[in-house]
């Protein structure tokens, strides 16, 4: 029997589940994170879940991560300083795919060399001008593209070698991420990645900590965006591999929790809701590559369509019209109930305070606090001089913001994690119809107060009480959750301006069954597996908008971690063999292209070298065994009465489950 641990570092919780041989829960726990230090969150989480379950930590036989690190940090514009070597393009080429952009002004070099579509060398590279352009760079860490580096990725190799000798700083090849053409594309993918590994490092780095200290001494795993697992020190190299891990997880727990085959996977955390299809048992995934912000990268991931849905979606109120409404989001604050309960005798006495003031105040039941352990370089003046005045505990944010120029300075600080806002949520909502207990009821209740008894524009209040206001509250996430699902799966049916089509009046109609000359009737036609903290309290309500089945699982309020624990190692190794000349056929193997001519010859050595890769690259991600799955697809054309061959393109896939520690857990459980 091997104990199995999963963690998973959300926007506001930090996850832990241990799990029995992939058969069972034994326990769950949850610790809020420190986006300061997300090991802190790690360290607390797992705790929790050790002291829950009764295991001994030495008893942990595979740990697992899955993180929103790399995506937070691509939304966010965080990242190393990095340069770029790019070989045998233009300078014009650096505008394409948003490649400027993502450089925001970093070095850049563009040299001669890279190779032809069929692999010949175009231009010869000279690694000595590479090595002392590089050793003149102050930066952590290099990527580097070459033109049709996936054919023939020599000139990729010998700069890589060149830069590691003269700076001995990390390097990322773009042939080694994608196999795919399109070298701006990937030349950006190459980037993100290289800004990405010293946040990686730091962070794996400190979780293998957080584990250590509490006695965990077991192989750690990291989800990849796609669902599967890769080794932590795999993770380190290639952390873009690792956006989407979260939400990737989570299908993965998805499929383990309810055993769904077709569905809609619904995950609502406290920032988004993130939605994906699960087709014939595997999340659907994005053949456009990962979309991550402004970003469109060549990162194999799962296909996510993401709302600024949550249980801390900010709560406004629609100013337009007479009769108002209520908005919620995008922008994320803490729930007032939450800050109640580390500061209470703070917002208690403050929202006392504005519930006896006559008239409402702008920012009543708002509050701002500063996060302790952030760099506040760089800042402007203006924002400097608030950040100054802002205090660890909760202040209203009334008394620290004086004017609209003030309000735009802090908006900068929150975008850079120095400080965080907080205001009436779904969560506080949830609290008020005495949903979700967590934290503290009588807070939000006072905060809904508040907002209720601001007037619309016919003069009425939002709301006569707290319940009214909050079932508003709700009622609007039901409707925009709703709403979300329906986009998700008209783009899934392929149908054009899905968000239209889900907004559509007569899809309303067909929904509510509403009677009249034309008979309408609109449902899902598969399940909806609802995961996330609250989505036992909020989901059913979306499936009766719906008129769709609900799957609300056992433990799916850890579904991320279950899903960092239950996936499988996966590698893909692909290539290509052409046909440069008649009777000739190139094999672009991994190293370099060989020609053949035979061209079953060509295939059977380029099969043979991309199974030994995949079967290297599971090893090295910590496979037990290895299972290799290959795919051809062979294209010829008939040319002049003949049969022609024009290329061949070899899939290959090495899976196994990871390697365990040998330990021989004697808890009884």
């Amino acid at each position: 029997m091997a104990i199995l641990l999963g963690v998973d570092t959300g926007g506001t919780y930090t996850d832990a589940v241990l799990m029995r041989d992939e058969d069972a829960v034994i326990a769950s726990a949850k610790a809020l994170t420190t986006r300061q230090d997300l090991a802190i969150g790690v360290r607390e989480a797992v705790k929790a879940v050790l002291a829950q379950s009764f295991v001994s930590p030495a008893d942990i036989a595979l740990a697992s991560l899955s993180t929103t690190l790399a995506t937070n940090a691509l939304v966010e514009g965080q990242g190393a300083r990095v340069a770029l070597i790019y070989i045998g393009f233009s300078e014009r080429d650096l505008a394409a795919q948003g490649l400027a952009e993502a450089l925001a002004g970093d070095p850049v070099l563009v040299t001669a060399g890279g190779h032809s579509h069929s692999g010949a060398e175009v231009a010869p590279l000279d690694a000595s001008v590479i090595a002392d352009w590089a050793a003149a760079q102050d930066v952590s860490a290099f990527a580097i593209a070459a033109q049709f580096g996936t054919r023939n990725p020599a000139h990729e190799v010998a700069a890589r070698e060149a830069v590691r000798a003269a700076t001995g700083r990390p390097v990322t090849c773009s042939h080694e991420l994608s196999a795919k053409l399109g070298g701006p594309k990937r030349a950006l993918t190459a980037v993100l990645n290289a800004r990405l590994i010293g946040l990686t490092h730091r962070l794996i780095g400190r979780a293998e900590g957080a584990l250590r200290e509490l006695g965990i001494d077991a192989p750690l795993m990291v989800v990849r965006g796609d669902g599967a697992l890769m080794s932590a020190a795999q993770a380190q190299e290639r952390p873009i591999e690792t956006i989407l891990s979260g939400p990737a997880a989570s299908i993965v727990g998805a499929r383990w929790l309810t055993g769904a085959d077709q569905a809609l996977v619904s995950d609502i955390g406290g920032t988004t809701t993130d939605i994906a299809v699960l087709r014939n048992g595997q999340p659907v995934i994005d053949p456009d590559g990962a979309r991550v912000g402004p970003h469109r990268t060549m990162v194999e991931a799962v296909a996510m369509r993401t709302h600024g849905l949550g249980g801390d979606s900010e709560v406004g109120l629609a100013s337009g019209g007479l009769t108002g409404g209520v908005t919620l989001g995008p922008r994320r604050v803490l729930p007032v109930a939450l800050v109640a309960q580390d500061a209470p005798e703070v917002v208690q006495k403050a929202l006392d305070e504005q519930m006896n003031r006559p008239v409402p105040g702008e920012y009543d039941a708002r509050f701002v606090r500063r996060v302790e352990g952030q760099d506040a370089v760089g800042l402007p003046e203006r924002a400097e001089a608030l950040l100054n005045r802002i205090t660890v505990l909760p202040q209203t944010l009334g008394t620290v913001v004086q004017s609209r120029l003030e309000a735009q300075a802090l908006r900068l600080l929150v975008s850079r994690g120095l400080v965080q806002v907080a205001g009436p949520t779904p969560t506080d909502a949830l609290h008020v119809l005495g949903r979700f207990t967590h934290w503290d009821a009588t807070a939000s209740e006072k905060a809904l107060a508040l907002l209720a008894r601001n007037r619309a524009g016919s003069g009425e209040r939002y709301a006569q009480t707290p319940q009214e206001m909050a079932e508003q509250i709700v009622d609007a996430l039901t409707r925009a959750t709703g709403t979300a699902l329906l986009e998700a799966a008209f783009a899934e049916d392929g149908m054009e301006d899905p968000t239209t089509l889900a907004q559509h009046p007569l899809m309303a109609r067909g929904l509510r069954h509403t009677p009249g000359l034309v008979h309408l009737t609109a449902d899902l036609s598969v399940p909806v597996v609802g995961l996330g903290a609250s989505a036992q309290t909020t989901y059913p309500a979306v499936g009766q908008y719906l008129n769709a089945e609900m799957l609300l699982p056992d433990h799916g309020d850890v579904a991320n971690a279950i899903g960092a624990v239950t996936g499988r190692i996966r590698m893909l190794r692909e290539g290509l063999v052409t046909s440069p000349s008649e009777g000739l056929f190139r094999a672009h193997l991994p190293d370099a292209p060989q020609d053949f001519r035979d061209a079953d010859a060509a295939m059977a050595m380029l099969e043979a070298s991309l199974s030994a890769a995949a079967t290297e690259d599971a090893e090295a991600a910590g496979a037990a065994s290895v299972h290799v799955q290959v795919w051809r697809e062979v294209k010829r054309a008939e040319i002049e009465a003949r049969d022609m061959f024009v290329e061949a393109r070899i899939v290959v896939e090495a899976t196994g489950r990871p390697r365990i520690a040998a330990h021989d857990p004697e808890t009884v459980l």
